[in-house]
């Protein structure tokens, strides 16, 4: 992808979400740190304005909390844990972000799984995606196996289901039923592409108040 679409793409999709409601109303959320190797789209410009706000703003920077993952081992177990600057991230042995054991206040970083109140809104990255809401990931499972256990602690404390956001290129959006689907793959709420926002649930279903 030539790099200069993909920059105004990145811009095009963050703006999106940025502007969308389920994003302005949600207080709890896990989002994904892109990595450009990787080929995901940008998240940087949301993550920014979740840490780092306006001052004309920040009453509402101050009431969003922000879960980003952590890869423990190579067997598809990921935690998202909370950060609230970018100083907590440290680059992996994949050079990748992700928050460090000890956050800089030598805290241990609280796990959405041990949260005492639930997260609104999950972002999501992939390889493709369809209108239907199927994603196809890399093939290691991380992030199905922790929107499952995430789904299962929802279930058992009876909150209300985060909406599942994926953000992609618009050269990531296949035909319907291309998409190979297994037992242990979860749709997505919304799909945010350049060209708009498919949402294949209605928000008013997913969205906790």
């Amino acid at each position: 992808m030539d790099p200069i679409l993909r920059s105004r793409e990145d811009d095009a999709i963050q703006n999106l979400v940025l502007d969308a409601p389920w994003f302005k109303s949600c207080r709890r959320l896990c989002a994904y740190i892109s990595c450009a190797a990787l080929r995901e789209v940008d998240t940087s410009k949301v993550l920014s304005y979740i840490l780092e706000g306006s001052s004309e703003d920040i009453d509402s920077r101050t009431r969003n909390k922000l879960y980003v993952p952590r890869v423990e081992d190579k067997n598809t177990f990921m935690r998202m844990l909370n950060i609230s600057r970018t100083d907590d991230l440290i680059a992996n042995s994949m050079n990748i972000l992700e928050p460090a054991p000890y956050d800089s206040t030598r805290n241990v970083p609280e796990d959405v799984m041990l949260a005492n109140e639930p997260v609104d809104l999950i972002l999501i990255p992939g390889l493709a995606f369809d209108k239907t809401g199927r994603r196809l990931g890399r093939g290691g499972g991380y992030y199905d196996s922790f929107l499952k256990r995430y789904l299962e602690l929802v279930k058992d404390r009876n909150w209300n289901k985060p909406f599942f956001v994926a953000l992609s290129y618009s050269v990531q959006i296949v035909d319907d039923g291309l998409i190979p689907v297994t037992p242990n793959d979860l749709p997505v709420d919304a799909v945010v592409s350049p060209s708009g926002i498919i949402l294949t649930v209605p928000v008013e279903n997913t969205v906790s108040s």
